[in-house]
């Protein structure tokens, strides 16, 4: 079935050896063509699908490199070479597929030319045989699969992957339980798979198994696998998915049962009698009570002949005559008449007659059914669905129904109307196109009209609704000096096929219509904003790629320099502070960027303590006060309209927001500028609350009104840092927004080109109470002098980053500490307990970390018996720096929190505030 051409490029042959090679016949399914060279060509080699090569007496290697060098894949490369050559080929044993040895005759050539074809000829039909198995298992609807003896899944089809929702490489080499998704083998499964390899037959069942998709019913055929020797390997299955026919088999018991319960139930009559109606067969009670006697022998001896007297006479004799129809065994005939009883009632019955035949002998067979009730329902039904139709054309103007062949019709419902000259338009008979053409006229805006006119005519109606139920027309009309927008619905009625008729509605859909010109220019209002916040992230995405790689630049640039200039100590030094100096502004670019992507996730919470806020603003002017005087600026901050000192607030998020606003203000003022911060408490604050206006003024450069009214949008900034030679990420006075919206407060700004800037920030603060503040003035932690008296102590560092461990055992000996460490948690924990009781005095550990991380690894010594070894002090060193990942820390029993990239200060203040 399959072709398979082989092109043939023959190189150096001798021309006996390439004549045979020539003249061999193909082997069914194959042909031939033929390329040949003395010496080597790499572009015959390249479209060669097999090549021959003789290099007896050539450069074997040289050779060799050549033809393999531009081969295809699936080349096949046979090489003639001498015994002493076959060594030198040893380095290509991989890539050639057959040496023959030189000299090779002639017999012995055709021998090996035909061994090669019956190769080619096997892996050809075992190609086939494998393209076979594969469509078919592939295509068929059912499971497939075989398993090996230790239930090991080596090969599935596309339905068995459909089925479990998994592809084949996470299928074929795994077992039951992982396939499957369930906690262990099936012992049924296993059960019945060992039966089929003892007995070497094959086994139906039926299994429960459970998919992402719900439990599916298979009825499974397995089969035993055999080895080359006979003996069975393991088991070939097919599974069929007869959930859905089981649950229609159920299905059809269930409605067989209800279809029984509802006949055993319901009061239907049945009579059998003779064909002229004197003889009485049979009458259950059920047709003894709609006829309105007690018995047979009543009804007999009240005159029953083929009709009860019971039945009303004009009913009776159509009773009569659809009896009569009947001619032939099967025939029946459905009729209604009505029955009169003694006390007055009239009874609705429902009859069917049928024509039967028992031991050949003819009956008339009567089913009889009470439906006075249904026939009370019709009527009442009738009366509702008029009144329906009223109801719920209500909404339209008019509503009439028409035929589209004879373009008559007729008024459903005309509104009393506010329309004038409705009820003249549509009453008595209607013309399709006379009254819509006066509709039109009357009230359509002349720029609808033709369009209207047009698509409620009969031609364009029929054309509309061709594949489709319903029609709908929108359009204007004039209304008290106004325009309303209104709309025409036509609906198909009846059957289609046969006639084609139509509901014609007018109705007004003015509200609606605006309402949706409203959201769609609300939706374009929307995408406007939307692309100006692309755009603007577009800008910061590049700002930040200039932002970044600027001081990645000077930290690359400056590593280069000083690695060249090693000898030079002064020069590497200043170098190294210009890395240091890099790194701190890289780092800071990182920590605003992750700050807002934080705070935005909403995972920032506030941590109020009590702090006294006269307190804090001297921090605060200690901090920004070295670098004001550097830039040659005038600083202050007023803090005498402050009443309440002592407060409850988050401080390092009060901090940050202040210090991002003097941040801007250092950045922008020019020396010789003011910069001001001054609170001041006002009036109207929440019992027990109090409210404070802080403001952070400046005489720098100011900004345009323009970028006032997106200052606070994240990624914004007025001009790039590569414009104004001021670096950062867009992100500070978004950040310093979403904080003080958490603190419940509000910001504003006031600007002025060349002018200065003003923000504006109004919180209510918690006041703090006397037990609150002395509290917090006592804890308030002293400045440690950074002399590491605890030099000398021993320290185990728990890092799995060779680097990191690096650096920090440098950093710590350099001080005279002495360091181990472990390369994991699980170590980390061994190592404590091997060691003598109070050989380690800390533990620096990590978070990040395989086989046990740092919380797991604390939270275990924490459990050791030895109570020394359990309290050993333990500093979290991680490069996971947020506010939580510090309260994560604390919780699982660390006594404090130490950010990656180190800060040598910050390490050894812990270090000594731990180790004291």
């Amino acid at each position: 079935m399959y072709q398979c051409p082989v092109t043939f490029y023959l190189v150096g042959l001798t021309d006996e050896i390439e004549r045979i090679i020539r003249d061999a016949k193909p082997l069914p399914s194959f042909t031939h063509s033929f390329t040949s060279s003395d010496e080597p060509n790499t572009e015959l080699a390249a479209g060669a699908g097999t090549i021959f090569a003789d290099v007896t007496g050539k450069d074997a290697v040289a050779w060799a490199e050549t033809l393999l060098a531009r081969r295809k894949p699936t080349c096949t490369v046979t090489l003639i070479a001498s015994h002493e050559q076959i060594d030198q080929l040893a380095p290509f044993f991989g890539q050639i597929a057959d040496i023959w040895t030189s000299p090779v005759s002639a017999v012995e050539a055709a021998y090996r030319f035909d061994h090669w074809q019956r190769g080619c000829k096997r892996y050809a039909d075992a190609w086939e045989t494998s393209q076979f198995l594969e469509a078919t298992i592939n295509s068929i609807p059912s499971l497939v699969w075989y398993k090996s003896d230790d239930g090991i899944h080596h090969k599935v089809n596309d339905a068995f992957c459909a089925t479990v929702n998994k592809a084949k490489e996470q299928v074929q080499g795994r077992g039951h339980a992982y396939i499957w998704d369930v906690e262990a083998d099936d012992p049924a499964c296993i059960e019945s798979e060992r039966q089929v390899m003892e007995t070497k037959s094959t086994i139906v069942s039926e299994e429960t198994v459970q998919t992402s998709d719900g439990t599916r019913l298979l009825t499974t055929y397995k089969s035993p696998l055999y080895n080359i020797d006979g003996s069975v390997m393991g088991t070939v299955g097919v599974g069929i998915d007869v959930t859905k026919e089981r649950a229609f088999e159920n299905e059809i018991v269930e409605k067989n049962r209800t279809m029984e319960t509802i006949f055993t139930t319901m009061e239907c009559g049945v009579i059998t009698h003779s064909l002229d109606g004197t003889r009485l067969i049979g009458a259950n009670q059920a047709a003894l009570n709609i006829l309105g006697y007690e018995s047979s022998d009543e009804l007999m001896a009240a005159g029953f002949d083929m009709v009860a007297p019971s039945v009303i006479p004009e009913d009776a004799a159509r009773l009569r005559d659809s009896i009569s129809m009947l001619k032939h065994v099967g025939d029946s005939v459905s009729t209604e008449y009505r029955v009169r009883h003694n006390n007055g009632d009239i009874l609705h019955v429902l009859g069917s007659v049928k024509l039967i035949e028992n031991d050949g002998e003819l009956f008339y067979q009567r089913f009889l059914l009470d439906y006075t009730d249904k026939k009370l329902e019709e009527v009442q039904r009738d009366r509702r669905q008029n009144d329906l139709i009223q109801a719920l054309s209500e909404d339209y103007l008019v509503v009439c129904s028409f035929s589209l062949d004879s373009e008559k019709g007729m008024a459903l419902r005309v509104s009393d109307g506010e329309h004038r000259g409705l009820d003249e338009l549509f009453a008595g008979a209607l013309s399709l196109d006379s009254c819509i053409d006066g509709y039109i006229e009357a009230n359509v805006v002349e720029e609808d009209q033709p369009m209207l006119r047009e698509a409620l005519s009969a031609k364009g109606l029929l054309e509309a609704l061709a594949d489709q139920a319903r029609t709908h027309v929108n359009y204007r009309i004039h209304r008290d000096d106004a325009t309303e927008y209104c709309q025409a619905t036509v609906v198909r009625s009846g059957d289609w096929q046969f006639s084609h008729d139509v509901v014609l509605g007018l109705r007004s859909v003015d509200a609606q219509t605006r309402e949706e010109m409203k959201k769609k220019a609300l939706l374009e209002e929307a995408l406007t904003e939307a692309n100006r916040a692309n755009a603007a992230k577009s800008a910061f995405l590049s700002n930040m790629s200039h932002d970044i790689r600027t001081p990645m630049n000077a930290i690359v640039g400056f590593t280069t320099l000083a690695a060249s200039r090693i000898d030079q100590q002064e020069k590497v030094r200043e170098y190294l502070d210009k890395i240091q100096s890099s790194s701190t502004h890289l780092l800071n670019l990182i920590n605003d960027i992750l700050d807002m992507s934080h705070i935005e996730s909403g995972k920032v919470s506030l941590d109020e303590q009590p702090y006294n806020l006269v307190d804090l603003l001297d921090d605060l002017y200690s901090i920004i006060q070295a670098e004001t005087s550097a830039r040659q600026l005038y600083f202050s901050v007023n803090t005498d309209g402050i009443r309440h000192t002592d407060v409850r607030c988050d401080k390092l998020r009060l901090n940050q927001i202040l210090l991002n606003l003097l941040g801007n203000a250092l950045k922008f003022t020019k020396p010789g500028g003011f910069i001001k911060v001054k609170v001041e408490e006002l009036d109207g604050a929440p019992a027990g609350y109090g409210r404070f206006r802080f403001k952070v003024s400046d005489t720098g450069i100011g900004m345009s009104p323009e970028f006032v009214e997106h200052i606070f949008d994240p990624f914004e900034r007025e001009r790039t840092s590569t414009i104004s030679g001021i670096q950062g990420t867009g992100l500070g006075m978004a950040i310093t927004k979403n904080l003080v919206d958490m603190m419940h407060g509000s910001i504003a700004v006031e600007s002025e080109r060349d002018a200065g800037t003003t923000f504006t920030i109004e919180l209510d603060l918690q006041l703090a109470s006397k037990s609150d503040a002395a509290q917090a003035k006592a804890a308030k932690t002293p400045h440690l002098d950074p002399s590491h008296s605890m030099r000398g102590s021993r320290i185990l560092l728990v890092d799995d980053n060779d680097l990191n461990r690096e650096i920090a055992i440098t950093l710590l000996e350099d001080e005279g500490f002495t360091v181990e460490y472990a390369v994991n948690g699980c170590e980390a924990v061994e190592k404590l307990m091997d060691a003598p009781s109070g050989h380690f005095q800390l533990v620096l550990m990590d978070v990040q970390m395989p086989v046990m991380n740092g919380y797991e690894a604390t939270k275990a010594i924490r459990r050791l018996n030895d109570p020394a070894r359990a309290r050993i002090p333990i500093l979290a060193m991680t490069a996971d720096a947020f506010e939580e990942d510090r309260q994560k820390a604390l919780r699982s029993g660390m006594n404090g929190h130490l950010t990656k990239p180190i800060e040598i200060d910050k390490l050894f203040a812990a270090l000594d505030a731990v180790l004291s």
